[in-house]
């Protein structure tokens, strides 16, 4: 038996070893390699090189960085990312008085509405505001993309999948080729071309940043990097109301039986791709309930937590044994929301352990280690604070401002660590708070919101109000951390509407001849399960687009790829265009955008053929977006996801503030790059389509004028 584990642990090191630093497992088990193995050796080799390299890097920073940053017009770029920042209620805040600190800003500098990206969705933004460049330009045109061979949808951001080729070992195989693990945005984000210039980046939580990519600097991948389960985010909900167990969007339901005031329960872990038959793993846990003391105490990982009810955990260090002495590791936090009559628990998703990951989640690898090392624990999930989970019922609307809360002061401190660090160069982090927050509680400021809950509307109505007050407060405390003679831009990908209504664009699709069912069929499970692909011209994918079943292109096509789909094109914009909703009489439609008619670019071919641009209050319905097909059309938007972005571009514009002046009225986001280089002295590639935002001679002056307000 000796024998066989001394042969399993070095064909294991053998393995890992030799396969490149690239060479990432996952998701499942195989992360563990990584995890167990080459970060610590990575680590500790990493440690000893810098020891004894520091002189000689020290003095090649030091006479490179003289050279880099001799024709840079600032010391120091800042870039505060608040998403979803919507302009309308910045200027009725501002009016009041009650955004000090951006108003001052606005003064001093200037302040405008920033054009965004068709379509204004989060990923297709902020990657046009890293590259410079149109959609079409850095191939992300939504979360989701679609495979034309089987019609299902894609992540646009980002593959994982795991090696092909394995050495059998009883009941385990060992990987021995290289895992896919490829991002897929494209171009070059201008931190890289900073980089290549010899000047410092620190990027923190941009989205569509993982895998993150090598550059001269310091970065921490943001939205879209995933959980350990490979997911975005899927929660867990424990409960001994097993009457009322029911399928939760975002998460999963584990039932349990209650013995006495124990439970005895698990956690949920990734799939154990070590095995040759693979299977979820489960991590044991004990649950002891105190009615009494109205308190938990959880028994897991060979730790026991005392938690009181409605009050979050700290971080959690968990660890899945998937075999072969391998543990692969996460982090999460726990919330009892009731102990009698029911018990009821969240957990949060399992979380990349940031301090071993087994994902590369940072760059350089060990980044997020020593962020770990020296901030604490912090949420490694691209998307962390859990909308579906109060969209669910699980969490309430307290506790999920809690978690939202928490998660951005995690954020502020690697803000304000990476600021310190950084005096000369940029750094740039990224706030999901704004975004969440808006999505669950915009129905507080719109009366006519079919989810809106008059009880508490005074109380709630005050979050989105409170939450642009404390960004407003983050302003300030950046503003007084600024180095000599830095730039300061705060700024919003895109703004927000009221999502009242949803437009199955599939079912309309259907009712008007386009998408056919499968004989017999009235209605169409998620995924089109029930389409049928050899009678359909056009589907609806995503959260704003719609593609043709084209031939030689869709694995089942039907529309000649020349004039038959100009044909349809016409029809269907002509249709489409101004729809409007039977039940309201209100336009649902205000435009459909042609791929062929917005900005091009060597990748637009992955565009959808068509962007839907929906009016205020309307948004692609919930089921639309997972396939589902069936003769309703419109439908009242009930969940607490009340408020929206996912529309007619051109209704929800971002925000620019900045302590300079700029040099037009109407900046777009594709703006930010070419002025971020600009501002270091570094030409902009001609791939870019932005301009920038700043007049060299207004921002010597301002330099000159800071530095001898300084002496």
């Amino acid at each position: 038996m000796r024998t066989k584990q001394k042969l399993a642990f070095l064909i294991l090191g053998v393995c890992v070893f030799a396969l490149p630093l690239a060479a990432y497992i996952g998701p499942g088990a195989g992360f563990a390699f990584l995890s167990s193995f080459l970060v610590l050796f990575l680590t500790f080799f990493l440690a000893v090189f810098s020891f004894l390299s520091w002189p000689f890097r020290l003095l090649m920073r030091l006479i490179r960085g003289q050279k880099a940053y001799k024709k840079s017009l600032i010391n120091q770029l800042v870039i505060v990312g608040l998403d979803g920042m919507e302009p309308t209620l910045v200027e009725k805040y501002m009016g009041e008085g009650k955004l000090p600190n951006l108003r001052k800003l606005k003064k001093e500098g200037t302040y405008a509405r920033l054009k965004t990206t068709t379509p204004a969705i989060s990923p297709v933004a902020w990657s046009s505001f890293m590259t410079g460049s149109h959609p079409g330009k850095h191939n992300i045109f939504d979360f989701l993309s679609r495979d034309p061979k089987t019609y299902l949808p894609d992540l646009s951001s980002a593959r994982i999948g795991n090696p092909k080729r394995f050495l059998p070992l009883g009941k385990y195989k060992i990987p021995l080729s290289k895992p896919e693990i490829k991002g897929m945005r494209k171009s070059i984000p201008f931190w890289k071309i900073l980089g290549d210039s010899g000047i410092f980046c620190s990027i923190l939580r941009i989205p569509i940043t993982f895998p993150p990519e090598k550059f001269r600097g310091h970065l921490l991948s943001g939205m879209c990097a995933p959980d350990l389960k490979g997911s975005q985010g899927t929660f867990s909900f424990y409960t001994s109301e097993t009457e009322r167990i029911e399928k939760h969007e975002g998460g999963m339901m584990i039932p349990l039986t209650l013995n006495g005031n124990t439970v005895e329960t698990y956690i949920s872990g990734p799939e154990n791709t070590l095995l040759k038959k693979e299977e979820e793993m489960r991590l044991p846990m004990t649950i002891h309930c105190d009615k009494d003391k109205d308190e938990v105490r959880i028994e897991v990982s060979g730790q026991t937590i005392h938690l009181k009810v409605k009050a979050f955990s700290d971080w959690v260090k968990i660890a899945f044994r998937p075999g072969l002495g391998i543990k692969v590791r996460a982090i999460c936090r726990f919330y009892v929301s009731e102990i009698s009559p029911h018990f009821k628990m969240y957990l949060t998703p399992l979380n990349i352990d940031p301090e071993k990951p087994a994902l590369p989640i940072s760059h350089p690898f060990i980044y997020s280690v020593y962020l770990s090392k020296l901030l604490g624990d912090y949420t490694t999930l691209g998307e962390a604070d859990d909308t579906w989970a109060l969209n669910e019922g699980i969490l309430s609307e307290d506790s999920f401002i809690k978690l939202a809360y928490d998660n951005h002061k995690e954020s502020e401190d690697m803000l304000f660590n990476a600021m310190a660090k950084t005096k000369k160069g940029v750094v740039a982090c990224w706030f999901q708070t704004t975004d969440s927050i808006q999505h669950m509680f915009f129905r507080y400021l719109d009366k006519k919101h079919p989810a809106l809950k008059h009880g508490q509307r005074e109380k709630s109505a005050r979050v989105i109000e409170d939450l642009y007050k404390d960004m407003d407060d983050l302003v300030g405390r950046v503003r007084e951390k600024l180095n000599k003679n830095s730039m300061l831009i705060v700024m919003s990908d895109h703004g927000f509407k009221s999502f009242r209504r949803g437009v199955n664009i599939n079912s309309w699709l259907y009712k008007n001849g386009y998408l056919h069912l499968k004989d017999g069929k009235q209605t169409s499970e998620e995924w089109f399960k029930d389409v049928d692909w050899n009678r359909t011209k056009a589907y609806g994918l995503g959260l704003g687009g719609i593609y043709l079943n084209q031939k030689g292109r869709e694995a089942q096509g039907i529309v000649d790829p020349g004039e038959e789909t100009k044909t349809l094109k016409e029809e269907l914009m002509e249709e489409l265009n101004g729809l409007r909703d039977g039940e309201t009489g209100e336009v649902a439609i205000n435009k459909i955008y042609d791929r062929d008619k917005i900005p091009p670019g060597p990748y637009i071919v992955n565009c959808p053929d068509f962007i839907v641009g929906y009016n205020e209050g309307y948004r692609v319905s919930w089921d639309s977006v997972t396939g589902i097909v069936n003769s309703t059309i419109f439908e009242d938007n009930r969940k607490a996801w009340s408020g929206d972005h996912c529309i007619d571009p051109r209704l929800v514009p971002g925000i620019i503030f900045s302590n300079f002046k700029l040099n037009t009225s109407e900046p777009s986001i594709i703006d930010i790059a070419p002025t971020a280089l600009e501002l270091f002295g570094v030409k902009a590639p001609q791939h870019m389509d932005g301009h920038t935002l700043i007049d060299t001679e207004t921002a010597q002056s301002k330099g000159e004028t800071q530095e001898n307000h300084d002496e």
